[in-house]
């Protein structure tokens, strides 16, 4: 480097350290150490799935069961002192069978509790190591290496023993107020049973495609106290291109009272090499409700105006339509389904940290007779299946520990029962959840 380029970057660097940005980041900056947590969160996970119409074909008995314990540990680093900080996160999770066995740990199907071999045998055991190093400057914060992106098109679904993960980098952007702005390019995905940390993509509806990636872009932007706007884009490549627009209202009526609502709306069509198929599908769901005091209710409507299913990645939780419940997402082609859901918090009552939540959703007209080849459905005839119809009916009780040694420490019971046509499985679900986090540091 020159004489010139040396004074240059001198001059740069003087210039930038004493401008109110580098002061803003300068106050941030609160240690590598300093800025440092510790967390460890103790997952039991029960989960029993009964196929009510005959046989699973995953085990062969008619259900699938499973228990299993996972202890998922995570680092986070504060940022160095200066301009631009440096910091490390890093994770290590471990998953323990407690109870399968005789054909009852679901094979390989979308139950996802335990990790199984070629013959269906379930795992004792299995881990997951990763980590990212990740840069600040001013109010950017960059990662590089194994992340757990959140948002309406690439998030990590965490509804299993273990989280789901990403590798590639992702950036998030906080220098306006009120707007979140996100993005990154992931060329892998580790899912809840692998403890390989670069599998393949795959999804939910189509399985396994053979991407080099994903990208995604997008924000969030809170317009005021009562209202938040959502714009998002991702690209899989040589699969699809997702847009997803999106608004949420709250508004109070009284100090006891508000309604809410929002809408959701994604297209999908097929790009590049068109893995897939081709596609072009529009889904949208709008809700409407009102809380008041320790009770809220709430209605929401959803269709899919599209031929085919609309997809996403497996297992994550990139679907944020209002009818995407435990284990429908009413998603079908040309699917219209309405859904009232009823929340009740007592703490209201006395007993803070106890909810309970009831919800229940049909949906008719799922048509697959103009599906392309990757998502058709037919009958035993061959026929493309039409008139479809489902429902599904979803309870939960919750309750979180307030106060003692045991603060935080989460008990939950989850049952769901789903009917549907030939196109969906007739399903009784229980998953009882203990969570027990613990900060470390």
């Amino acid at each position: 480097m020159n004489k010139k380029s040396k004074l240059s970057l001198a001059v740069f660097a003087a210039i930038v350290s004493s401008s109110p940005l580098a002061a803003i980041a300068q106050d941030k900056a609160e240690g590598f150490i300093e800025g440092s947590s510790l967390n460890v969160l103790n997952r039991n996970f029960y989960f029993n799935r009964d196929h009510r119409n005959g046989q699973s074909s995953a085990t062969g008995n008619g259900y699938s069961e499973a228990w299993a314990h996972g202890i998922i540990g995570k680092f986070e680093s504060g940022f160095t002192q200066g301009t631009v900080g440096v910091g490390v996160d890093a994770f290590a999770m471990i998953g323990l069978k407690l109870d399968t066995g005789n054909g009852r740990n679901g094979g390989r199907s979308s139950f996802d509790v335990l990790p199984v071999n070629s013959e269906g045998e379930a795992s004792d055991d299995w881990s997951k190591v990763g980590g990212a190093v990740k840069v600040r400057a001013f109010d950017t914060v960059v990662k590089v290496g194994d992340v757990f992106p959140s948002n309406p098109v690439v998030a990590a679904g965490d509804s299993r023993l273990l989280p789901e993960s990403f590798r590639g980098v992702t950036a998030e952007n906080t220098s306006i107020e009120g707007l979140t702005v996100q993005g990154g390019r992931l060329h892998a995905m580790s899912q809840p049973t692998s403890s390989d940390m670069n599998d393949g993509f795959a999804t939910f509806y189509a399985g396994p495609v053979d991407s080099p990636w994903i990208a995604y872009f997008g924000g969030d932007y809170n317009l005021n106290t009562n209202v938040l706007l959502s714009l998002y884009s991702s690209e899989l490549k040589d699969a699809w291109n997702q847009y997803y627009a999106a608004t949420t209202i709250s508004y109070p009526l009284s100090d006891n009272a508000r309604i809410f609502g929002g809408f959701n709306y994604y297209k999908a069509v097929d790009e590049g090499k068109k893995l897939l198929g081709e596609f072009d599908n529009d889904i949208w769901s709008g809700r409407v409700g009102i809380a008041v005091g320790a009770h809220s209710v709430a209605l929401s409507h959803q269709r899919n105006n599209g031929d085919d299913d609309f997809d996403y990645l497996r297992q994550s939780d990139s679907i944020f339509l209002d009818n995407s419940i435990q284990y429908s997402d009413f998603n079908s082609p040309k699917e219209r389904s309405w859904m009232v859901r009823y929340d009740l918090n007592m703490a209201t009552y006395g007993i803070p940290g106890l909810t309970f939540m009831t919800r229940y959703a049909k949906g008719t007209d799922a048509d697959y007779s103009n599906a392309n080849s990757v998502y058709m459905r037919r009958d035993a005839d061959g026929n493309p299946l039409t008139d479809q119809k489902r429902w599904e009916r979803d309870i939960e009780v919750k309750y979180v520990v307030q106060t003692g040694a045991i603060k935080d420490m989460s008990f939950r019971i989850r049952q769901m029962n789903t009917r549907a046509t030939e196109f969906e499985s007739d399903l009784d679900e229980v998953r009882l959840i203990v969570e027990y986090p613990l900060a470390l540091l």
